[in-house]
């Protein structure tokens, strides 16, 4: 899937070039380890990027050399969060994670949740956003179980997707 204009890209890293599939990112990440890198999985909706996201992915990026974002497809946001979402359309969601230089792979899943991707990829590191409590954390079962770990990221106050479009919604700034 080409995301945007390669030949205007500014990007050390072609950002078409970061989209893998489920199959490749196993592979890669399984060539990462042997080479002694730390693989950190992550995953979520990113429907309209914020603040909130860009601190979760630098602090996840943080916990080891090679950064993968799972991103929930149109499908998955709307059978998880309803049916007025996605706002942003997942090929939009893409291109704006992929073009973020602490993201080095992405990959997009139907399901409601990445178990499934966390078992064929086992990442060293699962990072989640503070929201989530860690014995709630889907896949940290196969990553301890791997001799991985689960790395909660502090929340940052806020910057919810759901807080922003209640207080547009609202008409409130801050």
């Amino acid at each position: 899937m080409l995301i945007e204009n390669s030949s205007l890209s500014c990007y050390l890293k072609n950002v078409s070039g970061k989209l893998k599939s489920a199959g490749e990112l196993a592979e890669i990440a399984a060539r990462a380890k042997a080479r002694g890198k730390t693989v950190v999985f992550t995953n979520g909706c990113f429907d309209l990027l914020h603040r909130g996201h860009v601190h979760t992915l630098r602090e996840a990026k943080a916990q080891g050399d090679l950064l993968i974002v799972a991103l929930n497809s149109d499908r998955s946001v709307k059978s998880i969060k309803g049916p007025r979402r996605p706002i942003m359309p997942e090929t939009d969601r893409i291109e704006l994670i992929a073009a973020l230089e602490m993201v080095d792979y992405v990959v997009v899943f139907d399901e409601p949740d990445p178990y499934r991707l966390i078992r064929a990829i086992k990442p060293n590191v699962l990072a989640k956003g503070g929201d989530w409590e860690s014995n709630k954390i889907i896949g940290a079962d196969v990553v301890e179980q791997n001799g991985g770990r689960v790395a909660v990221i502090p929340y940052l106050k806020g910057f919810s997707t759901t807080e922003i479009i209640e207080r547009i919604k609202d008409g409130e700034s801050l």
